[in-house]
C-alpha cells in the first residue's frame, strides 16, 4: 500500500498538505476524496484532544479494495498552514474542490472515476461537490437533510436528553441561553467572535446556520450511499429517509444498530461521555467493509471487480 505526500494548492493559494494511498499494482486507479468532521482536524480526523483515527484504516480497506485515496490536513491543522477559527463553512467546502480537482488531475488516478466520502460537516460537503462537480460515486456517513440551524438546534436537544437529570431539569433556561448566542452570532460580521467568554469561529457558523443541505441532495446524480448511526447523537437518522426522497433516483440508505456518531458501536445507553471510552477502539469493521464493497462496485475498482467474478489479482 504505497502513500506518498500530495500538496493540494487552494483557491487563495494555501497548501493543504496531504496524503495519497495507492493500491497495488499499475495504475491509473479509481479514486475517492475523503472529507473529515468539523474543527481543526488533520489528514486522520484526529484533533490534539479527539482522536477519531479514521483516515488510516479506511484508506488501507480501500487501497485493498483496488481504489486510491487522498485525505488532507485541515487549515490550522496538521502541516497546513492557516487559522482554523478564520476559516469558513464556504472556505473548506472550496478547498474540498480543490482536492477533487488535484486528485482527478494525479497521473496515478483515473480522473472519470473518481468519488467522495464525507463525515459529519465532510459529509455536507460531499453533497455540495456531487451535486456541482462531476463525481461517480458519493458515500455519506452521518450527514443531515435540512438546514443547519435546524440541525444545531436537533443537535443540542438529542445532547441534553443524555445529560443527568439535573442538567436535564435546566433544559428551559439552558435553551434559552443557546438561543441568546445564536442570535449573537448571527449578528457578527467578523471571522472570530466571543461568546461566553470562549472564542467562536462566528464565519464557519453563520454559513452552517445557514447553509441547506437539501439543495444539494436534489441536484446529486451519482450513485448515493448515506450511513448515519441508529445511536448518533449529533444528527437525526430519520434524515436518512429524506436523503432517500431527495436524491434522483433515490440513495441508498443504512440505519446501523448501535453505531454512533464517531463511527463505533456502544451497545448501552449512548451519552456523549462515552467518546471517550469508544475512541480507544478502531471504526467499527462491518462499516469498513460497507463502504469498501459499495465503492468497489461504483467505481468499478480491479480488485472489486476480479472478486466478484471469482479471479484473483496477480502476485
Amino acid at each position: 500500500m504505497p502513500e506518498i505526500d500530495m500538496t493540494v494548492t487552494a483557491e487563495d493559494g494555501t497548501p493543504l498538505a496531504g496524503t495519497l494511498t495507492l493500491p497495488a499494482g499499475p495504475g491509473p486507479h479509481p479514486a475517492v476524496l475523503l472529507l473529515h468532521g468539523s474543527g481543526p482536524l488533520d489528514r486522520e480526523g484526529n484533533t490534539r484532544k479527539v482522536q477519531m483515527n479514521l483516515g488510516r484504516p479506511l484508506a488501507a480497506a480501500l487501497a485493498a479494495e483496488g481504489l486510491a485515496v487522498l485525505r488532507y490536513d485541515r487549515r490550522g491543522a496538521g502541516a497546513t498552514p492557516g487559522a482554523w477559527r478564520a476559516t469558513g463553512f464556504t472556505d473548506n467546502y472550496k478547498d474540498a474542490a480543490a482536492a477533487l480537482r488535484a486528485l482527478a488531475e494525479h497521473p496515478a488516478v483515473r480522473p472519470d472515476t473518481v468519488g467522495v466520502i464525507g463525515h459529519s460537516e465532510g459529509a455536507l460537503h460531499a453533497m455540495s461537490l456531487a451535486a456541482r462537480q462531476d463525481v461517480g460515486a458519493v458515500v455519506l456517513l452521518a450527514g443531515y437533510a435540512r438546514p443547519g440551524e435546524e440541525a444545531l438546534r436537533w443537535q443540542a436537544r438529542s445532547i441534553i436528553q443524555g445529560m443527568p437529570a439535573p442538567v436535564r431539569l435546566l433544559r428551559r433556561p439552558l435553551g434559552a441561553l443557546g438561543n441568546r448566542a445564536l442570535a449573537r452570532i448571527k449578528r457578527t460580521r467578523t471571522d472570530v467572535a466571543r461568546v461566553a467568554g470562549f472564542p467562536v469561529n462566528a464565519r464557519w457558523m453563520r454559513e452552517n446556520l445557514a447553509h441547506d443541505t437539501r439543495d444539494d441532495l436534489t441536484a446529486v446524480h451519482a450513485p448515493v450511499l448515506a450511513v448515519t448511526g441508529a445511536k448518533d447523537l449529533q444528527v437525526d437518522p430519520a434524515d436518512l429517509d429524506e436523503m432517500h426522497r431527495l436524491v434522483p433516483g433515490g440513495a441508498e440508505i443504512h440505519r446501523i444498530p448501535d453505531l454512533t456518531h464517531i463511527l463505533r458501536r456502544d451497545p448501552g445507553r449512548h451519552t456523549l461521555r462515552a467518546y471517550r471510552r469508544l475512541l480507544r477502539d478502531p471504526v467499527d469493521p462491518g462499516l469498513l467493509n460497507l463502504i469498501t464493497a459499495w465503492l468497489a462496485r461504483q467505481l468499478g475498482a480491479a480488485s472489486g471487480q476480479m472478486r466478484a467474478e471469482g479471479r484473483t489479482l496477480p502476485s
